[in-house]
């Protein structure tokens, strides 16, 4: 458990946590509300299996992921499936645009995509840093 929420003393890693986690938050909440658009509508589009259920539980794991990133609460357990869903998320939807529309428009589109795996993976590496919930319970851990 200590392995999970140690973490790096640096305070600037909230701001990848802020980036990744607000992102994940707010996407996940939109395919609930806008299912016919963020979740289940555009899972059918782009032809993936089980829509309705697959909309709920990437939309589940969003939000619980992104709230964890934003709190810094076990940061890096809470990073694998924000890197899980962006690496499906550009293996099911980039391969078509830079197959039918070339490199450079698959680069402008997937900007975000990017950005939020490297966070991820960022995370994963770092952990939540100074100032973070996983901090707080490493330093309460060290003084037992």
């Amino acid at each position: 458990m200590l392995r999970l929420l140690h973490t790096s003393p640096r305070a600037t890693i909230f701001l990848i946590r802020l980036m990744v986690g607000a992102v994940f938050l707010s996407e996940g909440i939109q395919k609930f509300l806008f299912p016919a658009i963020r979740g289940a509508g555009r899972f059918e589009k782009i032809g993936l299996p089980s829509p309705e259920f697959l909309g709920s539980f990437v939309g589940f794991f969003e939000i619980l992921s992104g709230a964890l990133i934003l709190l810094g609460l076990f940061t890096r357990l809470a990073a694998v499936p924000t890197l899980i869903i962006m690496l499906v998320a550009i293996a099911t939807t980039k391969g078509a645009v830079l197959a039918n529309e070339g490199f450079w428009p698959m680069m402008h589109g997937s900007r975000t995509d990017w950005a939020m795996l490297l966070g991820s993976i960022y995370l994963m590496i770092e952990g939540g840093g100074k100032w973070s919930v996983d901090r707080a319970l490493q330093g309460m851990k060290n003084v037992e």
